[in-house]
């Protein structure tokens, strides 16, 4: 039996919980979300500290690989991917960062009229349930909870220090009037919880009876009717099914999902569509183009203080402390996460804005959510804020189980190469500052022997890996290689939208998870204002 919807949300992840929830505020209206992964039971999704098994579980990860890498030595990138009530808000590293007022107004600057800061700021604000309270920037109304890291850690304010001993200042707000700035992250948990939207969104949202929400639901393609989005075919426990949609199809499955769902159902470049059997409905060369990521580079350090977070896992002892910190007080190692300090910072000469940010972790691990080295360690992470590489995503095969391919094409521009050398630079000369200089035992990578240019770069290509924001995919504008206009619509096409981190033109400088947020809010005024003048005819 095909059962009919007002709207079909494919993807409940950072953008399609809150897509779910808000439009199901409406009783009349028929809401309908599928999502491919299992809901979000698993205990390591709610505790914070969790996001290194949850880095690698295929339970509630897709764990993407890109295809070979040209600049990095034709690495294969591991991309971790959100499969479960959440998405990537389920597992990523919880912090919570909005991005620079330009970035924004540069989508305004585009011809993306209504996406200026000014235009944008009262949805992340709508957005936000902040731990400060209301302000200026900030909201204590929203589902969405922001706290701050409640202990001060002797080694960020080391770092910090250091930070400020080469020209950065002290922050405490890098979502305020000036990102620019060193300081402590506020993230998305509460009382030592994450604060997934599947949490702050979805969950006060289900006992509603006109909102329905399928998970193990993989959509396998949009059903047109003529041009007109009229459903989403699925494949749930072995079996096909249809839902129909007599308003708007709203894919939401991110940056990597969004265009092969729509390559997979005739929208894209034509010859790509043919060469996999898959008639074309619409010619829109731009799906699955402008691939965009932030390259992370981590440099290692031993520290000369046992006061890391290697220093407890190590021990039995500490092992103990951090539960007990966690069940007695909801505070501690286990309610923060990985990265608890941070900076914003200019790199390049010449840079009139912040074109770098670091992630500093009083651990270290061979890599992201990796074990933790037996000494004494922290890592420094860098990476550059808006880089000019552009890169892909393109279906390898009409089959939707079968992932697509993912050519971000790291470091492939001079621009984006001489920032990463630079980060690199700037990482060590806040390590090697005075404040900073009575913690360093030695650093471990890239190590000495990297002393020029040439070394750093080929330490970038070795070693950087991405730090989980793949976006642009599906570029809002209005020009020939645009997907979506303004209001997110799909170019040529009635009744479709994607609402996503796809959609962004340009990267935010930040992490992702707060615009995506903010995007979907955004896209449901939108929503509602088509439909209230649709009925107006």
């Amino acid at each position: 039996m095909t059962q009919e919807y007002d709207y079909i949300v494919v993807g409940a992840g950072s953008a399609g919980c809150v897509l779910a929830a808000r439009l199901s505020e409406d009783p009349a209206a028929r809401v309908l979300l599928l999502e491919a992964g299992p809901p979000d039971r698993s205990p390591w999704i709610h505790l914070p500290i969790g996001y290194g098994k949850t880095m690698w579980s295929r339970d509630v990860n897709w764990c993407f690989e890109t295809e070979a890498e040209p600049q990095m030595n034709g690495r294969r990138i591991y991309w971790p991917r959100g499969k479960t009530l959440g998405g990537s808000s389920s597992i990523n590293g919880l912090i919570y960062i909005r991005g620079q007022r330009e970035d924004f107004d540069h989508w305004a600057a585009l011809g993306n009229r209504g996406w200026g800061y000014d235009d944008v700021l009262p949805y992340f604000i709508r957005s936000e349930h902040n731990q400060r309270g209301a302000s200026t920037h900030h909201g204590d109304r929203g589902p969405l909870k922001v706290s701050d890291i409640g202990a001060r850690h002797e080694l960020i304010e080391a770092f910090i220090a250091g930070a400020q001993a080469v020209g950065v200042p002290r922050t405490d707000d890098f979502n305020g009037a000036r990102q620019e700035g060193a300081g402590y992250y506020q993230l998305n948990t509460w009382k030592g919880f994450r604060c997934s939207t599947a949490k702050a969104y979805l969950a006060p949202a289900r006992r509603r009876t006109n909102l329905q929400v399928l998970t193990g639901a993989l959509a396998s393609g949009v059903l047109f009717d003529g041009m007109r989005a009229r459903g989403v075919r699925y494949q749930r426990d072995g079996q096909s099914h249809t839902a129909r949609c007599r308003g708007e199809v709203l894919l939401a499955a991110g940056a990597i999902q969004s265009p092969q769902l729509l390559q997979l159902s005739g929208v894209g470049a034509p010859e790509l569509l043919q060469r996999h059997g898959i008639a074309p409905v619409h010619a829109l060369p731009g799906v699955g183009e402008n691939l965009q990521d932030h390259l992370q580079v981590r440099l290692i350090y031993e520290c000369s203080k046992p006061i890391t977070t290697n220093d407890q896992l190590n021990s039995w002892l500490g092992r103990l402390k951090i539960g007990a910190q966690w069940l007695f007080g909801r505070s501690g190692p286990l309610a923060v996460g990985i990265n608890q300090g941070g900076c914003f910072m200019r790199a390049l000469p010449g840079a009139t804005r912040p074109d770098i940010q670091f992630h500093v972790a009083t651990l270290s691990a061979d890599m992201a959510g990796g074990q933790v080295h037996p000494f004494s360690g922290f890592t420094l992470s860098v990476c550059q804020l808006r880089p000019s590489s552009r890169g892909h995503i393109r279906i390898r095969s009409a089959d939707a189980w079968q992932p697509p391919a993912m050519q971000p094409n790291y470091l492939s521009t001079d621009e984006d190469r001489r920032t990463a050398v630079a980060a690199v630079q700037c990482a060590r000369a806040i390590a090697t500052a005075p404040p900073m200089r009575a913690y360093v035992r030695r650093e471990v990578k890239p190590g000495p022997a990297a002393g020029d240019d040439a070394a750093l770069l080929e330490f970038c290509r070795e070693s950087g890996a991405t730090i989980f924001h793949p976006s642009g995919t599906c570029r809002m504008g209005d020009d020939a290689l645009a997907v979506v206009d303004a209001r997110l619509r799909v170019h040529g096409l009635q009744g479709l939208r994607v609402i996503d981190c796809s959609v962004m033109p340009t990267l935010v400088s930040g992490n992702t998870n707060a615009a995506a947020v903010m995007i979907a809010e955004k896209a449901v005024d939108m929503i509602r204002a088509d439909a209230r003048q649709q009925a107006g005819h």
